[in-house]
C-alpha cells in the first residue's frame, strides 16, 4: 500500500516546469522512462518555507499604507530627523507586522494539513499480488488497462472534472483485458505511448503497443481508454498506468494556481491612506511657508511630515487586521450555519458588496438525486401519491388469466379500444426496455457477486448508466413491479411482479446526442418474436414525430413549469420485413466514407413517422434544502445570479426553472448554436430586442460570442435578472468570472462543490466551497467554506453586511481619533511661531492609541445597526452597501471635518484657559481628548454590548490610574483641583454636545433604513 504523493515511485519535478513533452510509459520497466515527471500531490498553499517571509512582506509593503510607515520608522536612524525614542515608531510597526505574519502563518499551516491529508490517502501498486483500484477516486492520469467486470468495461463518474456525476463508459485495452490475470501485466514486453499534456479533457492520442506478441500488437488509444484523475470508479477493480502526475494532470492544468486576494475595502482604506499623506504633505508645506522657508528648511519639512505623521494612522491596519479575525470567527460561531469555515481570514468584508454570485448547478443547487414525479398518459396523470394504481395495472397485466397475453401482444389487426390497464402496462414496459442502464451485482455480507448475479438478487443490484435521469426511470419501473435485472450488449432481462423473467434480444441502439435530443432502442420479445421501436426523447423533437394529438403540447408545458424534465415516450411496431430492410439500409449508411452521419441520421428518421405516444414522464432533480428561498433572498437584495455548469441545456434550463433562478413571469432566451462570426452576430441581435428575460447558453456558443463580440455580449448579459451558461468547461468558468470583474468593475462571488469549480473559486473576489458528494477539492480551495447553499443566504446578508458596515465604522473611527491629534498639534505649532515640537512625547502618544482608546474604537465590531433576523427578513437593506456608502468620500470628509472642528475646540480651549504652565495646557488637553473620544464611540454605537460599556470604563479606569506614573508630562497635584476638572468639562461638552444635538435631529427627520425597521 503506498500514499497518494508516492504513487510512481520514479517521479521527481521536471528540469523545467512547463516544459510538457509526449512520452512513452514502458509497463513494469521504469528503468526505460525517458523523461523525470512532477510528484503527483496536490498543493493549495500559496508559499513554501522559503517564499513564506518575503512572500509576507513583499504583500505588506507593495501598499504604499504599510511602506510609508517603513520609510517613517527608518528615518528615526537619522539625527537631524529624530523626534522621539525609536519604539514610538517601531513598536507599532512591529505589533503590525507579527499579528500579520501571525495570521498567514496559522493559514498556511492549515492549508498544508489539508493538502497533506488528501496526498496520504493510501491506494494499491500493481504487483504480483495483482492489486487495483475498486470504488475509489484515480490518483492520477492512467490508461484504463484491465478490468474485473465479466462484461469488458467499467463505468466512471467524472464530477470533480466537468461537474457531471452521471457515470462515463470507459473501455480497457483490449490486449492486456485478455491476460489471464492482472498480474500478467508486468510479465509482457509493453508500452503506451501519449501525447503532451493538455487541458483537453475530452479528448485524448495515444497508442499501446506489445512487443513480443507475434505478431507485435499496436491499438489505437482514445479517451474512451483514459481513467483522469479525481475520478470515480463505478464497480468491479481496475488496473490502469499512469501517464500524467502532478501539474500535468487533466484536472490540475484546467485550475489556477491559488493568489493573494486583497479585498475592495483594503485598496479603498489604501486610496484614503495616499489622500492623507497629500494632507499631510500640504500642510508640512504650509508650515514651511509660514516661516518664510528660513535656514535649513527641507529639514524643517521633514521634521514636520515626522510631527504630522498621525495624521496617517498605523494603528488602522492593526485595528482592521483584528477586526478581520473577530469577524471570522464570528463566522465559525454561529450556531445557524454550522461547519462554516474561514480560509481567508482576509477578505471576509468582502461578502458585504456582492453584485454577481456565480453558482454550479449539480451538488450545489441541486442534490443530483433523480426522483420520478409523474406519469402522464394524456387522458389520466399519476403522481407520487397515486403510484399504488400503476403498480396494480402492472401487477393485473401479468398475473391475471385474462391477460395472459398483454395488450402489447395484441396482433395489430385487432382493432379495440384499450383500456386504461393496458395503456399504463405498455407505458411502463417501453420505459423499462428504452434506456442505456445497465445493472450491476455487488457482494455483501450474505451473499457474493457471482451467486447475487445469478439469482438477481435486489439487495445487490446497483443501476449504472450515462444518464441519472435513466437510472430514476428504471428505479421507478422497479418500483411498480418490472425490474431490469441483467443486461448486456446483446439482451435484456426484466422480471415480471410474479417473478417471470422477460427476454428481450437488442437488434439496435440510437444513442443519446445533444443534437438529435431523442434515444430509440430495438427489441425483439423472445416469447412472441414481436420486433417493437421505441423512443424517448424531448417534447420539442418528439411532437413531429408521434401520431397527431391535442394535449401533448400543453401537458408538457405544464410539467415543466413545475421544474420536471420531461421525456415523451413513443413506440412502433415492426414486421420482419420492415426491420430486414431497415437494417440493410442502416448497414449500408454505416459503411459511407463521405457524410457518414447525415445518411445515418436519414436512415433511422425513416423509422421515426407515425409512432404511437406512449407517456410522458416527469423526473425532477431534487434541489439542496431551502434553495428556493435562498435565490429570493440574494434577488432582493440585488445580487445577480448566474448559473454556470457543464451539464446539458435542457438539463439546466430545467434546473433553472425548478429553483426559481428564472420567476414565473420571466421569459427565458435559449441562445442558439453559433459556430461563425456571421451567426453569433444575428443572434445577438435577436437577443438585443429581448427584454428583462433570462438568457441560456452553451459553452461552444459563448467561446464563439466572447472571440468575435466580447463587450456587445457582456452588456448584454449584464443586463439579464440570470443568466444560465450549460457545457461549460472549467476554464471557461474562470473566464466568465474575470470578464465580468473588468467589465463590470463590481463584486463577484463564485459557489461550487467539485473540482471542475476549483478555477471559478479562486478567480472570483470571493470564493465560496460547498462539501458536498463531489468530495472536498472546491472546499479546500475556496475562501469559505459552507455545508449547503442556503448556509450562503445568512453568510452574506448578516455576516457579510455586519463585517463590511463594522469594518467601515472602525477605519473612519481610527482616523478620527488622529486627525483629532494631528489638528491639536497643528493649532499648537501655529500658536507657538510654527516650531516643530510635538505637543505630546513618549508614552502620552503610544498610549492615546493603544491603551486609552484601542478598546472602545475595537468594540465598533461588535456594532450592529439591525438584528440578525431583521437582515434575513429585509434583504433590501443589502442593496445599500452595493454603492459603497457606508464607506465613501462623503462619509470621509465628513469625519475629517468632525476631527478638525474637535481637535481645534479642544487645543484653542486649552489655550484659552491654563492657568500659568505649559504643562497645564498637555494636562487639559489630553484629558479632553481621551474624554472625547471615549464619549464618541458612544455617539457612534447604535447597539450597545456589554463588551463595549466593559471597554469604556477599562479605559477611562487605566486613564485616570495611569496618572500616578505621568509626573512627567502631567502636574498631578493640578489634576486633582476642581478647576482642572470644570475646564475639562467644559472643553469636552462643546466638542461632543453640537455632534449629539445633530445626531439626534438627524435620525429625528431623516431616518436610515434600517432605524425604520428597528422601532
Amino acid at each position: 500500500m503506498i500514499k497518494k504523493a508516492e504513487l510512481i515511485l520514479y517521479l521527481h519535478y521536471p528540469k523545467t516546469l512547463w516544459d510538457f513533452r509526449p512520452r512513452t510509459v514502458w509497463l513494469g520497466h521504469p528503468e526505460k522512462r525517458e523523461q523525470r515527471y512532477p510528484r503527483n500531490v496536490i498543493n493549495n498553499q500559496k508559499y513554501n518555507f522559503f517564499t513564506f517571509l518575503p512572500g509576507v512582506l513583499f504583500n505588506q509593503f507593495k501598499y504604499f499604507f504599510n511602506l510609508y510607515f517603513l520609510l517613517l520608522a527608518c528615518s528615526q536612524f537619522v539625527n537631524e530627523l529624530r523626534l522621539g525614542a525609536l519604539y514610538t515608531y517601531w513598536v507599532p510597526l512591529g505589533i503590525v507586522l507579527i499579528i500579520t505574519i501571525m495570521r498567514e502563518a496559522v493559514e498556511e499551516i492549515r492549508c498544508y494539513c489539508r493538502d497533506k491529508e488528501v496526498n496520504s490517502q493510501i491506494y494499491s501498486k500493481l504487483s504480483i499480488r495483482g492489486k487495483g483500484l475498486f470504488n475509489q477516486r484515480v490518483p492520477a492520469d492512467m490508461i484504463f488497462l484491465r478490468t474485473s467486470e465479466r462484461n469488458g468495461s467499467c463505468f466512471l463518474r467524472t464530477d470533480q472534472l466537468d461537474g457531471e456525476t452521471d457515470w462515463k463508459l470507459r473501455l480497457p485495452v483490449a490486449c492486456t483485458q485478455r491476460l489471464p490475470t492482472a498480474a500478467d501485466v508486468l510479465q509482457i514486453r509493453s508500452y503506451v505511448y501519449a501525447e503532451e499534456p493538455n487541458i483537453d479533457i475530452h479528448n485524448f492520442i495515444g497508442t499501446f503497443t506489445r512487443e513480443d506478441g507475434d505478431p507485435p500488437v499496436n491499438e489505437s488509444l482514445s479517451i474512451e481508454n483514459t481513467l483522469w484523475a479525481s475520478t470515480v470508479i463505478a464497480s468491479g477493480t481496475v488496473v490502469g498506468v499512469v501517464i500524467y502526475t502532478g501539474k500535468e494532470l487533466r484536472s490540475v492544468m484546467n485550475t489556477s494556481d491559488p493568489r493573494h486576494k486583497v479585498g475592495l475595502f483594503d485598496l479603498e482604506v489604501n486610496c484614503l491612506t495616499k489622500i492623507l499623506f497629500g494632507a499631510l504633505v500640504v500642510v508640512s508645506l504650509v508650515m514651511v511657508a509660514l516661516q518664510h522657508f528660513a535656514g535649513h528648511w527641507y529639514l524643517q519639512i521633514f521634521r514636520f511630515l515626522l510631527l504630522f505623521s498621525n495624521i496617517v494612522p498605523i494603528s488602522l491596519r492593526v485595528n482592521l487586521d483584528m477586526g478581520k479575525m473577530v469577524f471570522s470567527w464570528m463566522i465559525r460561531r454561529d450556531s445557524k450555519i454550522p461547519g462554516t469555515v474561514v480560509r481567508a481570514s482576509t477578505i471576509p468584508e468582502q461578502l458585504g458588496r456582492i453584485s454577481y454570485l456565480l453558482t454550479d448547478k449539480t451538488g450545489t443547487l441541486t442534490q443530483n438525486e433523480m426522483v420520478f414525479r409523474r406519469l402522464h398518459l394524456g387522458t389520466v396523470a399519476y403522481g407520487m401519491d397515486s403510484m399504488d394504481e400503476v403498480q396494480s395495472h402492472v401487477f393485473s397485466a401479468y398475473t391475471q388469466p385474462s391477460h395472459d397475453l398483454p395488450a402489447s401482444r395484441v396482433p395489430a389487426a385487432t382493432k379495440v379500444r384499450k383500456t386504461i390497464s393496458s395503456r399504463v402496462h405498455e407505458a411502463v414496459k417501453a420505459i423499462a426496455l428504452v434506456h442505456c442502464v445497465t445493472p450491476a451485482y455487488e457482494a455483501n455480507c450474505v451473499t457474493d457477486q457471482a451467486e447475487a448475479e445469478q439469482h438477481y438478487e435486489d439487495t445487490c443490484r446497483v443501476y449504472q448508466a450515462a444518464s441519472p435521469d435513466e437510472v430514476s426511470l428504471v428505479q421507478w419501473t422497479e418500483s411498480v413491479g418490472l425490474t431490469l435485472v441483467g443486461r448486456d450488449q446483446n439482451s435484456m432481462q426484466l422480471r415480471t411482479p410474479s417473478g417471470q423473467i422477460l427476454n428481450f434480444t437488442i437488434l439496435q441502439i440510437f444513442p443519446f446526442t445533444y443534437e438529435s435530443k431523442r434515444m430509440g432502442i430495438i427489441v425483439r420479445d423472445e416469447s412472441t418474436g414481436e420486433m417493437t421501436f421505441y423512443m424517448k426523447g424531448a417534447d420539442v423533437m418528439m411532437a413531429g414525430i408521434v401520431q397527431y394529438n391535442d394535449w401533448l403540447e400543453e401537458e408538457c408545458g405544464n410539467m415543466a413549469r413545475e421544474g420536471l424534465r420531461v421525456l415523451v415516450v413513443s413506440k412502433k411496431s415492426l414486421t420482419e420485413e420492415q426491420y430486414q430492410d431497415f437494417e440493410a439500409r442502416y448497414v449500408q449508411a454505416k459503411l459511407s466514407v463521405h457524410d457518414r452521419s447525415l445518411k445515418v441520421a436519414t436512415v433511422i428518421e425513416s423509422l421515426e413517422m407515425e409512432m404511437e405516444l406512449l407517456c410522458l414522464t416527469g423526473v425532477e432533480d431534487q434541489l439542496q434544502a431551502d434553495v428556493r428561498p435562498t435565490l429570493e433572498i440574494l434577488r432582493n437584495a440585488g445580487i445577480k445570479v448566474w448559473m454556470l455548469t457543464g451539464d446539458k441545456l435542457e438539463t439546466a434550463t430545467c434546473t433553472a426553472k425548478n429553483a426559481h433562478l428564472v420567476t414565473r413571469n420571466q421569459e427565458i432566451h435559449i441562445f442558439n448554436s453559433v459556430t461563425t462570426r456571421g451567426e453569433a452576430h444575428l443572434e445577438l441581435n435577436a437577443f438585443r430586442r429581448k427584454h428583462d428575460c433570462a438568457l441560456v447558453i452553451s459553452g461552444d456558443s459563448l467561446e464563439v460570442c466572447l472571440k468575435f463580440y466580447e463587450y456587445e455580449f457582456m452588456e448584454l448579459a449584464c443586463q439579464c435578472p440570470a443568466v444560465v451558461c450549460c457545457r461549460c468547461a472549467p476554464t471557461q468558468k474562470a473566464q466568465i468570472v474575470r470578464l465580468l470583474q473588468e467589465r463590470t468593475g463590481k463584486l463577484t462571488c463564485a459557489v461550487g462543490d467539485g473540482g471542475n469549480d476549483v478555477s471559478m473559486i479562486q478567480e472570483a473576489d470571493c470564493g465560496v466551497g460547498v462539501e458536498g458528494k463531489e468530495g472536498k477539492q472546491a472546499s479546500l480551495a475556496a475562501d469559505f467554506s459552507v455545508t449547503q447553499f442556503k448556509h450562503l443566504g445568512r453568510l452574506l446578508m448578516v455576516h457579510g453586511r455586519n463585517s463590511y458596515k463594522r469594518s467601515a465604522g472602525l477605519s473612519q473611527f481610527v482616523i478620527h481619533r488622529s486627525l483629532c491629534i494631528s489638528t491639536m498639534q497643528a493649532v499648537f505649532s501655529s500658536v507657538f511661531y510654527f516650531a516643530s515640537v510635538p505637543l505630546y512625547q513618549g508614552f502620552l502618544i503610544i498610549g492615546y492609541s493603544t491603551i486609552y482608546t484601542m478598546f472602545p474604537v475595537f468594540s465598533l465590531v461588535l456594532d450592529k445597526d439591525v438584528k440578525s433576523e431583521v437582515a434575513m427578513l429585509y434583504p433590501e437593506l443589502y442593496k445599500d452597501l452595493l454603492k459603497g456608502r457606508p464607506l465613501s468620500f462623503k462619509t470621509f470628509l465628513i469625519w475629517v471635518l468632525i476631527s478638525i472642528y474637535q481637535g481645534s475646540i479642544i487645543m484653542y480651549g486649552a489655550l484659552l484657559l491654563f492657568e500659568s504652565e505649559f504643562v497645564h495646557i498637555v494636562a487639559i488637553s489630553f484629558t479632553s481628548l481621551i474624554l472625547t473620544e471615549l464619549l464618541m464611540v458612544a455617539l457612534t454605537i447604535q447597539t450597545w454590548h456589554w463588551l463595549m460599556i466593559v471597554a469604556e470604563l477599562l479605559s477611562l479606569a487605566c486613564y485616570i490610574a495611569s496618572l500616578v506614573f505621568l509626573h512627567e508630562f502631567i502636574d498631578v497635584y493640578f489634576i486633582a483641583t476642581l478647576s482642572f476638572l470644570s475646564k475639562v468639562t467644559v472643553i469636552t461638552l462643546v466638542s461632543c454636545l453640537p455632534l449629539y444635538i445633530l445626531k439626534y435631529l438627524r435620525r429625528r427627520f431623516s431616518p436610515p433604513n434600517y432605524s425604520k425597521l428597528t422601532t
